[in-house]
């Protein structure tokens, strides 16, 4: 039984089948199955929840939405895996705590797909590269990530790790993530950055302000960079209304790719070719 709780528990091969899986059901010729997908989401989750839902539609299953509070009650998550394995093929849940997900996946009774947690987020991470991997060899490419340790710049190692990603994180002193390559020189680090990727600075948005991605950083970057900030982003903020303006900014379509890339989780963690 495959769950999906964080990208450093599957190989480059597993990411190499999902990636197939999902150009698959880009194109319209993925595998379908009948069954049943439990969600746990909180009312905030707006992409991951639709192209979840809509993909295990699509697929052929019936999904059935939950709250993630669901999950934050005193009975062992090995009997809540348990249950729901009787009448479901694949829980997927956005939860804060990893632990949650890793207790339910501990039971092996039911596939766990990882929707979001405090911890990471390696779904959204899939869905970049593989959009990412479309016009390049993901290996040829120098990533750059802007921004504070959190879900979106640990997935982001994860992934690294995995494929072998030449990842570097820029941010200042102190909010590194632990075992990144970093740098705290963007004007530098932003010229030899094949993809740039951001993430909204939580509670750090002064000590990140002087980090915020620009059309005029944009310009000193690498010709054909892509510069893919995760949303929820806000301009002024992270970035600035003229960066994603610029040709770089992959636009709304560069999240097409969470529905085939949901779908092909979906299929991978359950065996489906």
């Amino acid at each position: 039984m495959r769950s999906l709780i964080r990208l450093d528990d599957w190989s480059a091969s597993d990411i190499a089948h999902v990636f197939a899986l999902a150009d698959a059901y880009g194109d319209g010729r993925g595998p379908v199955t009948s069954g049943c997908a439990v969600m746990f989401f909180p009312p905030t989750s707006l992409r991951t929840r639709v192209t979840f839902e809509r993909g295990a539609s699509l697929m052929g299953m019936q999904p059935i939405v939950l709250p993630e509070t669901t999950l934050d009650k005193s009975e062992a998550l090995g009997d809540v895996a348990g249950y729901l394995g009787v009448w479901a093929d694949v829980v997927v849940a956005r939860h804060p705590d990893l632990a949650v997900l890793a207790g339910l996946a501990a039971a092996e009774a039911v596939p766990v797909v990882n929707a979001m947690t405090a911890e990471n987020h390696p779904c959204e991470v899939l869905s970049d590269l593989w959009s990412l991997r479309r016009g390049s060899e993901l290996e040829s490419l120098r990533y750059l990530f802007v921004g504070a340790d959190g879900n979106i710049s640990r997935a982001w190692q994860e992934a690294a790790r995995a494929l072998g990603l030449d990842l570097v994180q820029c941010c200042p002193a102190g909010l590194e993530t632990p075992g990144a390559r970093t740098t705290d020189d963007l004007a530098t680090a932003i010229r030899s950055a094949d993809v740039v990727v951001t993430d909204g600075p939580g509670r750090h948005e002064q000590l990140l302000a002087p980090y915020r991605i620009t059309a005029a950083l944009l310009d000193t970057a690498p010709e054909g960079v892509r510069f893919t900030p995760c949303p929820p982003f806000v301009r002024g903020r992270e970035v600035s209304a003229d960066a994603l303006a610029h040709p770089a900014f992959v636009g709304h379509g560069g999240k097409a790719g969470l529905l085939p890339v949901q779908q092909a989780v979906l299929a991978s963690c359950l065996g489906l070719s």
